[in-house]
């Protein structure tokens, strides 16, 4: 009898360990201050594009989810004006991953062309979500 408990009681807590990362997946969360954001490390300020709002994925080699993400993120930046996409390999950069405070892949940062973080996405971003996200930033187009 005790097995079958144990057996209940760990598909339980696995049901609903698996229930809350999916709902949290491709989530956008928005920085709580704008004066609390810190200008991004040097490769990602680099890579902002001026007069743009740059999504900088942040991805490993072996991720799936990551091309999933680098479809999303590229139909977007080529069909708006004024939105770019760039991609970093956190396996060659961990300190990246360290300053910008990513603990999963990939992950999604959207920067206006000064630096500030805008949004946030863990997982895959959906794409109305993340075009809705957006609008009040650039002008979107289809």
């Amino acid at each position: 009898m005790t097995g079958i408990l144990v057996l209940v009681g760990t598909l339980l807590v696995g049901a609903l360990a698996g229930t809350g990362l999916s709902l949290r997946n491709g989530r956008i969360r928005r920085p709580a201050m704008a004066s609390d954001s810190t200008p991004p490390p040097t490769p990602v300020a680099d890579a902002l594009v001026p007069g743009a709002v740059t999504l900088v994925q942040l991805s490993t080699t072996f991720c799936a989810p990551c091309r999933h993400t680098r479809a999303v993120l590229s139909r977007i930046a080529e069909s708006t004006a004024g939105v770019a996409h760039v991609e970093f390999d956190i396996a060659d950069r961990p300190q990246l991953a360290e300053d910008l405070r990513v603990m999963r892949t990939p992950t999604t940062i959207a920067f206006d062309d000064k630096g500030t973080e805008l949004l946030r996405i863990g997982g895959v971003p959906k794409l109305d979500a993340l075009r809705a996200a957006l609008a009040p930033h650039v002008r979107l187009t289809d």
